[in-house]
């Protein structure tokens, strides 16, 4: 029997796709992501915060946006995002798509990495649109449902229904959990798997 060593030269996958990836939290804020969303907040809150876990594991740049209310002023951040926030991006959002605002899109850009992680809320807005901005301009994006809250099951199928068309990918966390590990033997690797039996625990 032949044991292949290298994958053969037209095979699409890689290892791992952490070099490659950066990661979106979209509106992670009390006043939003404590709304009555398609995901309860206590599993919306657990899925974002093995999210940024992951994020840190594995070195993925991270941009964390929020949006001003009537007063200007932003609401506070998910304890779980909060935590995470000293080694992530800050930006103040005032246009539905991250990817119109300048400041936002030069910060993706400027990462030189094509692999798109997103989450937040809503999955109809500030999910969505840039996922249909970034697949068009060839990123490859993935939508992280267990860490994403939408406003209606109906409007939220509509939203994923539209980004599938567009060329996103609907994806789970533990199905990251395996892009990212690459190799379970790995110390990351072994990180990564505390974070999918700890997701898996309940």
């Amino acid at each position: 029997m032949t044991t292949l060593t290298t994958p053969p030269a037209h095979a699409k996958s890689k290892l791992s796709i952490a070099g490659d990836a950066i990661l979106l939290v979209a509106d992670p804020q009390a006043g939003i992501a404590d709304l009555p969303l398609t995901l309860p907040e206590a599993q919306l809150k657990k899925g974002v915060a093995a999210l940024m876990r992951l994020a840190a594991i594995f070195d993925i740049p991270t941009l964390i946006t929020v949006v001003p209310g009537a007063d200007g002023k932003t609401s506070p951040l998910m304890a779980e995002v909060e935590a995470g926030k000293a080694r992530a991006r800050m930006f103040v959002r005032t246009t539905p798509n991250s990817f119109n605002d300048q400041d936002i899109r030069a910060a993706i850009e400027a990462s030189g990495r094509k692999s798109l992680l997103i989450s937040g809320v809503a999955t109809e807005v500030a999910v969505q649109l840039p996922a249909l901005t970034a697949a068009a301009e060839g990123y490859d994006v993935h939508v992280l449902i267990d860490a994403c809250g939408g406003v209606s099951p109906r409007t939220e199928d509509a939203a994923l229904r539209r980004m599938t068309q567009a060329g996103a990918h609907i994806t789970s966390l533990p199905t990251l959990i395996g892009e990212l590990a690459g190799d379970f033997t790995y110390p990351k690797g072994q990180e990564a798997i505390g974070v999918l039996f700890e997701l898996a625990g309940g």
